[in-house]
C-alpha cells in the first residue's frame, strides 16, 4: 500500500502529517513507532494524521502519535502545522479558523508575517487535572532523586508538564533528568519535563524531554506551561520570547484563568510516498 505522507515541522519540532480523509488509513501504535523511527521509517517526533471533523463548525480534526507510538494529548507546534497544511490545500477559509484536537477545539489564525497564533487553551493547575499524585508546597512539588530533590512546578496544557528551573540551560544532565521526571510514578500519565533558564521577565531559554518522544527541538504546550508557571509566580510578564534549540515562540499569558496563544512558524519541508 501507497500512504501519501508530508514532512512538516514548528521551530525544528518535526512532523510527519498523514491526511486520512482522501485515502485510508489506520494507524496502530507499532505502525506509528515503524514510521517515526529515524533509520528505518521516515523519521518525526509526532505522527499527525487529519481526519473529518465532527462538526462543521471546524475545518478539521487531528490525532497527534508520539513516536514511541503512545498518543499525546496537545501539540501546538503541530496545530501551526495543521493550520499551513489546510492553508496550502484552499481549506483554512480566512486567517482566523478551528480545527478539533485531542485536548478540544483550537483557534488559529494567520499572522501577517507568515506565521500561526494558536489559543492554546486555559492552564490546570490543580493535582488531579494535571494529574499529580503529589500534594504541592507554595505551588511546587519536590521529588528525590539520583541528582537531590528536584523542585517543579506542575500544570496541564491539555497534556500533563513539570517545570524546573535551571541555571546552566546547555547542562548534558537534562536528558535523563527529564526522563526521570517524565516517566515517574507520581504521574501516573506521564510527563513532559520542561528546564527554564530566565533572561528577564520577557525572555526565557527553554528544552523539553517530551514522554513520548525524548527530548525535541520545541515543545509548543511546552513553553505555554512554562510561561503559565512561571507568570503564576510572578517571574515573567504576560508577554514572553521563548528560546528553543529549534526556534523562537511568543507566548502571551493573561492570568486569571484566561488562554493562553503561542505564535511560531510551521514549514512544509517535502512530500512522500510511504510504501505500508
Amino acid at each position: 500500500m501507497a500512504l501519501k505522507f508530508h514532512k512538516m515541522h514548528g521551530a525544528g519540532n518535526d512532523f510527519v502529517l498523514i491526511d486520512s480523509r482522501d485515502q485510508e488509513f489506520l494507524l496502530t501504535p507499532e505502525r506509528a513507532s515503524r514510521i517515526a523511527d529515524r533509520h528505518l521509517g521516515v523519521g518525526c517526533d509526532q505522527i499527525l494524521v487529519l481526519r473529518d471533523a465532527e462538526s462543521q463548525q471546524h475545518r478539521a480534526r487531528y490525532e497527534i502519535w508520539n513516536a514511541d507510538g503512545s498518543n499525546a494529548g496537545q501539540c501546538g507546534n503541530g496545530a501551526r502545522c495543521i493550520g499551513l497544511y489546510l492553508e496550502m490545500y484552499g481549506e483554512a477559509g480566512g486567517t482566523s479558523f478551528s480545527v478539533e484536537s485531542p485536548a478540544g477545539v483550537v483557534t488559529m489564525r494567520r499572522c501577517g508575517d507568515g506565521e500561526y497564533e494558536v489559543e492554546m487553551g486555559r492552564p490546570a493547575f490543580e493535582s488531579a487535572r494535571v494529574p499529580i499524585n503529589l500534594e504541592p508546597e507554595d505551588d511546587h512539588y519536590h521529588l528525590d532523586s539520583p541528582w537531590g530533590v528536584l523542585e517543579f512546578g506542575a500544570v496541564s496544557m491539555g497534556n500533563p508538564h513539570a517545570l524546573l528551573i535551571t541555571r546552566d540551560i546547555d547542562s548534558p544532565e537534562i536528558p535523563a533528568i527529564g526522563a526521570f521526571v517524565g516517566h515517574h510514578d507520581v504521574f501516573p500519565k506521564g510527563c513532559n519535563t520542561g528546564f527554564a533558564q530566565l533572561a528577564g521577565p520577557k525572555k526565557i531559554y527553554l528544552r523539553v524531554v517530551e514522554r513520548g518522544a525524548g527530548e525535541t527541538l520545541a515543545c509548543g504546550s511546552g513553553a505555554c506551561a512554562a510561561v503559565a508557571l512561571l507568570h503564576r509566580s510572578g517571574r515573567v510578564h504576560e508577554e514572553v520570547n521563548v528560546i528553543l534549540p529549534g526556534g523562537h515562540l511568543v507566548i502571551k499569558c493573561r492570568g486569571n484563568g484566561e488562554p493562553l496563544t503561542m505564535k511560531g512558524p510551521a514549514e512544509h519541508v517535502f512530500r512522500g510516498t510511504l510504501n505500508e
